[in-house]
């Protein structure tokens, strides 16, 4: 089997691109349901047996264990292409593939935020727990991918807590409000302004603690189901900042902004939330210094025109991208890599050394049933053999064989650890004529009795 990754990513595809591709949360179960099901005995040579989907405002990744690489890969681009909607010859060139311990090393580097528009940020660690535990709930994760996922969460605390990584990385709303407030100053900027966050999501409520932590003096709270805007509004209660929650309607929204002087938005929604047309007739209404909005949602909340209108500055995750791609690099980014290469080669050696395992002990089963079977013939032959003969006879010939067996074993556990090493399984089997599912039965009993 085959641990194989399929993806884009803002490095691989322009940000329109990836805003088309954007996979809806009800879309993503839709998808590894799909992926279970389609390449399960419909296509040849391409079963997958587990799969994960990573989508997060940068990137939409597609995660699956297939027995076949080629066929493997054609059929999650397939997929992948039907549920973005994007049609596959413009998505193919955009999507980027690793498999095996490149995967794994892919994996990790995301979740050390060594891949992210802004190197270092640690959101991602909660959208890697959130993929993990959606496919734990699609039941499509199971022990390949449930270690794979957890090993990255784990490599991505230890980059955060052995390194001065986070003093590179920050939250998409720290940098986007960087580039909004003039030199970069938001606390000097936003302090003591009205501040409109539209959504209520994980994004938006980090971007509401993050203008609450900055000292905006009102923070209102907009969303399609009000319950949730009034809970996140009351959980800023008793920081000394108004703080409420209205809903999601043209009219609402049109006098909030009228009255606003930050923007924030990242809603899931699938067409525009704040048009150019909305923006200028809310502009006519303001009294005040210049509307200042950042956009975090993919797709896209607010109209690209947007940016036309005088009195507006409008920042999103294309105009974050550019900024990003000029943001200085830290120098702990070269000590997080080496955390990454060097938790990837143990996890490979680790997987390498587990998949000759099962050979190994069915070798020593073959050998156990081996001894038994002459044991019980040599006992046929000299039936008058008394009792303590017997069983120094046994011990005997069975001390030869495991000593024979030993060191081979213990030497080959040894080699499979490294590159390549998962073709020693292969050549004891050939060697010992070893039957694989019967090699696989005996290390687990389980799947013998199913």
């Amino acid at each position: 089997m085959t641990l194989l990754v399929v993806g884009l990513s803002h490095r691989s595809a322009p940000v329109s691109v990836l805003e088309r591709a954007a996979l809806a949360p009800d879309t993503r179960g839709k998808l590894l349901r799909d992926v279970m099901d389609a390449v399960s005995g419909v296509v040849a040579g391409a079963a997958v047996t587990e799969a994960a989907v990573l989508s997060t405002c940068n990137r939409i990744e597609l995660y699956a264990e297939a027995d076949r690489f080629h066929a493997g890969v054609s059929q999650l681009s397939a997929l992948l292409a039907r549920h973005s909607g994007v049609p596959l010859d413009e998505l193919q060139p955009h999507l980027y593939v690793h498999y095996e311990d490149r995967a794994v090393n892919h994996l990790f580097s995301v979740a050390c935020g060594l891949d992210s528009m802004v190197v270092g940020e640690g959101q991602i660690l909660g959208q890697i727990k959130a993929a993990l535990a959606h496919a734990q709930d699609e039941h499509t994760a199971g022990r390949l991918l449930n270690e794979l996922f957890q090993q990255a969460l784990r490599v991505g605390k230890r980059a955060h807590s052995e390194t001065g990584i986070d003093r590179a990385g920050q939250s998409l709303v720290t940098f986007g409000l960087e580039q909004l407030a003039p030199g970069g100053d938001v606390v000097g900027w936003v302090r003591g302004r009205r501040a409109l966050v539209i959504g209520a999501g994980s994004m938006s409520s980090l971007a509401a603690t993050t203008l609450a932590r900055t000292g905006v003096a009102e923070l209102v709270i907009v969303n399609r189901t009000l319950e949730r805007a009034e809970r996140l509004a009351a959980s800023f209660a008793g920081d000394g900042l108004r703080a409420r929650a209205v809903p999601i309607n043209a009219i609402s929204v049109a006098a909030e902004l009228a009255l606003a002087d930050v923007v924030v938005s990242c809603t899931g929604a699938t067409g525009l939330v704040l048009t150019a047309e909305a923006v200028a007739h809310a502009l006519k209404e303001r009294r005040g210094p210049e509307l200042a909005v950042l956009d975090l949602a993919m797709p896209r909340d607010v109209d690209a025109a947007v940016h036309r209108l005088t009195g507006v500055r409008l920042v999103d995750i294309e105009s974050l991208a550019a900024a990003s791609a000029d943001a200085p690099m830290a120098a702990d980014v070269d000590a997080v890599r080496r955390i990454v290469a060097e938790e990837t080669a143990a996890l490979g050696a680790a997987r390498r050394a587990a998949h000759i395992t099962p050979t190994v002990v069915a070798l020593r089963a073959m050998a156990s049933d081996v001894v038994a079977a002459e044991l019980a013939r040599l006992h046929g032959r000299l039936p008058d053999l008394g009792e303590k003969e017997r069983a120094e006879i046994t011990r005997t010939v069975r001390r030869v064989v495991d000593k024979l067996l030993h060191a081979p074993t213990v030497r080959v556990k040894e080699l499979a650890g490294e590159p390549g090493g998962d073709h020693y399984a292969a050549a004891l089997r050939q060697l010992f004529d070893l039957d694989p599912l019967t090699a696989i039965a005996v290390s687990n009993p389980e799947q013998e009795r199913s």
